[in-house]
């Protein structure tokens, strides 16, 4: 441990990443955060004149959680420690809960009998710890860490993030995400380069002009750009956090049931994130393979993941991600609640869904609540149709019922539950294009205009939100959709697949998808989903993960 900048820290090499540490830095607020960095050493410089100039290392934006530190000892069979545990309880305002049974049906199955028949055919005789695939209920027999029962917010407590912000609190959370985002800013304003920046009257730095007087070998040197109404500061402090978490212009995915999560947060003033898909299903992965995709994608740089899996064991399978994610994990609750009802869409009801939403510690669902009976018929001159798959769902159950969607009656309720735990909404864009010649349509934006209302209504339960967005989208469209997005869903996060800006290039989609995300980020896009080369194609492996 040492002091820097009067901040401790302690650094670990990393054996499988050469020249680079591990490194922690604590807060000042709150003494007892530690915030992880990689600090990257850099080869000295050889001049012309023979002289070895010393480069000091580079630190960057690190997601690999305790996995990534060579002094952990840990397993997946016993999770991570729970990080945030002690913030969450020392608040005063959840309470531990006996928490909804798991029942066979959570992972697929018709009846108990069913499972443990099913789940025989993978046990592996005389391994000392359970995998997945042999305890799908995953109680950690061998962990060292203290049971730990549901957390739900008190009666008349409100738990979010979002109400903290609103009441003038600086959570530990948020701290933490300050010192992670600034990425050593204060170090170099304490060197002297406030004299080179051109502030605006905000006193935030105006990146229309470069930092011309700074030698271009310097890491603060910057070329002129344009924000296209961003307002980033020159230093993220805990205020800032906090003041765009109250406004709904930012988002920290916290669900007080993962106590394991490193926090992090999502806005267009902070770091574009990238969100990474995994999820098992009926005809490949296991989840012992998701599990290790989760692991490898946080390795890489993944901020979030998003767990869609779709086969047998996806309650189990989730459970044994979270307890080892140091990320924020998501999820599409429509995808477990139609397996329970075997795949039958027209079959769901409101019920089975809410009981879907149970207290495993989902940080964030996507909801396709958006998806509007009236809104159905808007598609049927489209060239590929609804692709979304929970868009698809929500449409089947409408038309078969001839009712509202039940996500949007029930708005409300499901608001609630949200609410008791922390849950933020990443409201989904089920009528999204599926091909370029699709983009930008009637029934695209009307859901977009939607997802606006559905916004307002969960901050009004102090609901923290982002929306999701398209999709195949030609490069001359995407601005569009940011400007709408900023304007009807009041400035929330936007979370974009892509967009993809070309339909003709499967196996290569990783390539169009970057085109459309580098775009869009400019613009204004808080978080991007990654597209590997087998999107349109499979399921992607670990290898296409990184």
């Amino acid at each position: 441990m040492k002091e820097n900048n009067g901040a401790e820290e302690s650094k670990a090499a990393e054996a499988s990443l050469p020249s680079s540490a591990k490194v922690y830095v604590s807060g000042k607020l709150h003494p007892d955060i530690r915030v992880p960095f990689r600090e990257i050493t850099l080869a000295p410089t050889k001049s012309l004149n023979g002289e070895i100039e010393v480069n000091e290392p580079v630190r960057v934006y690190d997601t690999s959680g305790p996995w990534g530190d060579p002094d952990f000892r840990g397993d997946v069979s016993q999770g991570l420690p729970p990080l945030r545990a002690k913030w969450i309880r020392e608040r005063g305002d959840v309470e531990e809960i006996e928490g909804r049974a798991v029942k066979p049906i959570d992972d697929g199955w018709l009846s108990e009998g069913h499972a443990r028949s099913a789940q025989q055919k993978h046990r592996t005789p005389n391994a000392q710890h359970p995998t997945p695939n042999e305890d799908s209920s995953f109680v950690i027999r061998h962990s060292s860490l203290p049971m730990r029962r549901p957390l739900r917010a008190k009666p008349g407590k409100v738990v979010t993030q979002l109400a903290y912000a609103r009441r003038g609190i600086i959570t530990p959370e948020m701290e933490f995400i300050a010192i992670r985002e600034n990425l050593g800013r204060e170090a170099h304003r304490q060197s002297g380069s406030d004299k080179f920046e051109i502030r605006n009257s905000d006193n935030c730095f105006d990146i229309r002009h470069s930092t011309f007087d700074i030698a271009r070998n310097d890491l603060r040197f910057a070329h002129a750009g344009e924000s296209l109404g961003a307002n980033i500061p020159d230093e993220i402090t805990p205020e800032f956090v906090r003041a765009e978490v109250a406004r709904g212009r930012a988002i920290i995915p916290a669900n007080i049931n993962h106590p394991e999560s490193e926090p992090m947060i999502i806005g267009r003033n902070f770091l574009v994130k990238i969100n990474a898909n995994i999820g098992n299903s009926a005809v490949a992965s296991s989840s012992e393979e998701e599990v290790e995709k989760m692991r490898w994608a946080t390795k890489w740089g993944a901020d979030t993941v998003m767990d869609l899996s779709t086969g047998k064991n996806i309650h189990a399978t989730r459970e044994w991600i979270i307890r080892n994610s140091p990320v924020p994990i998501g999820t599409v609750p429509i995808y477990q609640a139609v397996e329970k009802v075997g795949g039958r869409a027209e079959e769901l009801t409101w019920e089975i869904y809410r009981d879907t939403l149970a207290e495993q510690g989902v940080d964030y669902f996507t909801v396709h609540a958006g998806v509007l009976l009236r809104y159905i018929p808007l598609t049927a001159h489209r060239a590929t149709g609804v692709v979304s798959r929970g868009g698809s769902i929500m449409a089947k159950w409408c038309l078969a019922h001839h009712q509202e969607s039940f996500l949007y009656t029930h708005w409300d309720e499901i608001c609630e539950i949200m609410a008791a735990y922390d849950i933020s909404f990443s409201i989904g864009d089920g009528l999204r294009p599926g091909s370029i010649a699709d983009a930008n349509d009637e029934a695209q934006f009307a859901e977009l205009y939607t997802q606006g209302e559905l916004t307002k209504r969960a901050w009004a339960q102090h609901v923290q939100v982002m929306n999701e967005g398209p999709g195949h989208i030609p490069m001359h469209m995407i601005k569009e959709n940011m400007e709408k997005q900023l304007e009807w869903c009041d400035e929330a996060p936007f979370y974009t697949l892509g967009p993809l800006t070309t339909d003709i290039a499967p196996g290569y989609d990783h390539i169009t998808s970057a085109i459309g995300a580098a775009i869009i980020g400019w613009y204004g896009t808080a978080m991007l989903c990654y597209v590997t080369p087998k999107e349109h194609l499979g399921l992607p492996n670990k290898k296409d993960v990184k």
